[in-house]
């Protein structure tokens, strides 16, 4: 038999994430050759994926990431079963590797479909079911691109947002840092109203209206009444017209203009796992 050292464990543990004794116990199955074992326990994965595939996979870890120059931000989503297993450190990790490797992809295909630890990202997250015993998937990737990008993570890893900004400007890493909480703890539905889709702003009208019914309104004033409860809906759900939440008695519009008379923010995403 095959001696398997405590050097030789460590080594695929480094390179597959798994445990001790699944590490050793795949060795040990492959009389010593890494590679072997490395396929053993992507087998073990597959086998463990097979038997979660209709598991919920709600909980996990929303990371957002920058690039080193500001232009170009991500956020992706590592999802597994239990709360538990979300707050373990190693899972977090995980998260953040993933999101590192996914700001230089486009897509989530071309993400999924990369390398990481000489597997594709697919496989890495089936090896890593194996080794957790959850199902994990990505649940969410989204991106921005601009002339700045700041980023914001929620306490917990349950929020992860991005805001695009017009240009860098003196300022501007404080100023994005607070946007994007604005975004994380207001949750807007659009960046203006131009962004709020036909079908929403229907809707919201014919709430209004309904409700002006029941208050005994006439007829003939609901549209201009439900046209106002409209504009005070942008300004509650739109991100440049919500008060900002560091000083109610302005609008987030208005504190990007005494940062910068000429900044504007272009866009923004949000992650939520909660």
């Amino acid at each position: 038999m095959t001696k398997i050292t405590a050097s030789d464990v460590n080594n695929l543990r480094k390179i597959s994430g798994a445990g001790i004794m699944d590490c050793k116990n795949a060795l040990v199955e492959a009389n010593g050759d890494t590679e072997t074992a490395i396929e053993i326990l992507r087998k073990k994965g597959q086998k463990v994926a097979a038997k979660r595939a209709d598991r919920e996979s709600s909980e996990g870890a929303a990371i957002a990431k920058v690039n080193s120059d500001n232009t170009i931000g991500v956020i992706i989503s590592l999802n597994c079963e239990t709360d538990f297993v979300a707050k373990n450190e190693s899972f977090v990790t995980l998260a953040n590797q993933l999101a590192e490797l996914a700001i230089s992809h486009e897509t989530m295909d071309d993400f999924l479909n990369c390398e990481i630890d000489s597997m594709s990202v697919n496989e890495k997250l089936i090896q890593q079911t194996g080794v957790i015993g959850e199902k994990l998937v990505i649940g969410n990737f989204e991106k921005v691109s601009a002339g700045y990008v700041g980023k914001y993570i929620h306490a917990g890893n349950k929020i992860a947002t991005l805001v695009g900004f017009s240009k860098p400007v003196d300022g501007i890493e404080e100023a994005s840092k607070n946007v994007a909480m604005q975004a994380a703890a207001m949750n807007p539905i659009a960046l203006d109203e131009n962004g709020v889709d036909q079908k929403t702003i229907e809707k919201e009208i014919e709430i209004a209206k309904d409700q002006l019914r029941q208050e005994g309104k006439p007829e003939a004033m609901l549209d201009n009444i439900a046209k106002g409860k409209l504009k005070r809906f942008f300004k509650d759900n739109t991100l440049v017209n919500q008060d900002y939440i560091k000083d109610n008695k302005q609008s987030v519009a208005n504190y990007i203009k005494s940062v910068d008379s000429d900044l504007a923010i272009t866009s923004f995403k949000r992650v939520s796992l909660s």
